[in-house]
């Protein structure tokens, strides 16, 4: 099966409001790669906005949209942390983070109140960061002697895979950026060639 290399989410950082009988409810959208994104974010406004009722929260990580949470801070069950987790599935983004505070302003709202007023925040924050398609890149360092130079340039030019650094002497080593879709296809190919000695995945890299 082939890998999914592309995704959408959040174009910049941004913040939404919506306001209900007194309550408050500013809302911010961030990109995040990883869960350790999300607690440094979800501390910094702990810190921020420290006199608030509740720091409601959903986040979806990854191109396939496997690992995510939602969280309501205190608030009903599934009446704040699904809505904005549904304002997620609905524009279908990943690698996103959405924080929604709440002010409490004296006057209960309700269950369907409390999911209006977080749908609809969560909602606002997307529509002012705005949504961007973005490619995952495999960064793979091959390392192989000079004998098999050849070869290897031959499957890079054929591939059209993008080469960031490269040493060549009697030992060889270049970097390369390959879409994920195809990096396991082009390892394999790399590691058939004669001489090669080694073929390393570095890490990822999100570009426009």
């Amino acid at each position: 099966m082939e890998k999914i290399d592309t995704y959408k989410t959040i174009a910049k950082p941004a913040t939404g409001y919506f306001r209900d009988r007194g309550s408050k409810f500013p809302a911010f959208v961030y990109e995040v790669e990883s869960e350790e994104d999300v607690q440094k974010i979800l501390l910094k406004l702990r810190k921020e906005y420290h006199d608030a009722r509740h720091h409601c929260y959903a986040y979806r990580l990854g191109a396939d949209h496997k690992k995510w949470r939602a969280n309501d801070d205190g608030e009903p069950s599934n009446s704040a942390g699904q809505p904005i987790y549904g304002q997620i599935r609905s524009h279908e983004l990943t690698n996103i983070l959405i924080v929604v505070i709440r002010y409490f302003g004296g006057t209960l709202l309700g269950v369907p109140g409390l999911i209006n007023a977080y749908k609809t925040a969560a909602a606002d924050a997307i529509d002012n960061g705005g949504i961007t398609t973005k490619i995952v890149y495999d960064n793979i360092r091959v390392d192989f002697e000079y004998p098999a130079m050849n070869d290897v340039m031959k499957l890079i030019k054929e591939s059209k895979i993008e080469q960031k650094n490269q040493i060549f002497e009697l030992s060889c080593s270049i970097s390369l950026r390959i879409r994920q879709s195809i990096s396991d296809e082009i390892i394999i190919r790399l590691r058939k060639i004669k001489s090669v000695t080694k073929v390393e995945l570095r890490s990822k890299t999100y570009f426009l």
